[in-house]
């Protein structure tokens, strides 16, 4: 089964504005599935573009988790929201995806993935990064 844009001229097919939506946006929403069941999950991340990846960070147990490790297929969605227009149009870029959701569990990359992620929703990333301790990545 094959879907398109409706609007054709609203699509955004260029990478580089993709890529601008998934950095600029506060956060991405997570739709996941398990036994059927969907679940729906609105997350802060961290966008990498040079890995075209997006990190969270959450707790070591609960629900999205429960989810996750049953099924790793995932379906998101990021919004840049500008509101309403002076024409009563809603004005909004979205961007959707799809992914695989996996535990990262070396160090490494848990830091690099902190580092990327607080730099996306800090207004002063360099001291929100001093103040975290290594067991919370």
């Amino acid at each position: 089964m094959s879907f398109h844009v409706r609007r054709k001229d609203r699509e955004i097919t260029d990478p580089n504005e993709m890529h601008t939506v998934l950095r600029d946006t506060k956060y991405v929403t997570v739709a996941l599935c398990m036994d059927n069941a969907p679940y729906l999950v609105s997350l802060s991340h961290g966008y990498d573009q040079t890995k075209n990846c997006l990190y969270f960070h959450c707790a070591p147990e609960g629900k999205k988790l429960v989810y996750a490790k049953a099924n790793p297929n995932v379906w998101g969605q990021a919004v840049l929201d500008f509101g309403v227009t002076e024409e009563c149009d809603y004005a909004y870029t979205s961007v959707q995806f799809s992914g695989k959701l996996s535990l990262i569990t070396d160090l490494t990359e848990k830091v690099h993935a902190m580092k990327v992620l607080v730099h996306q929703v800090s207004l002063n990333p360099e001291e929100k990064l001093s103040k975290i301790k290594p067991e919370k990545t």
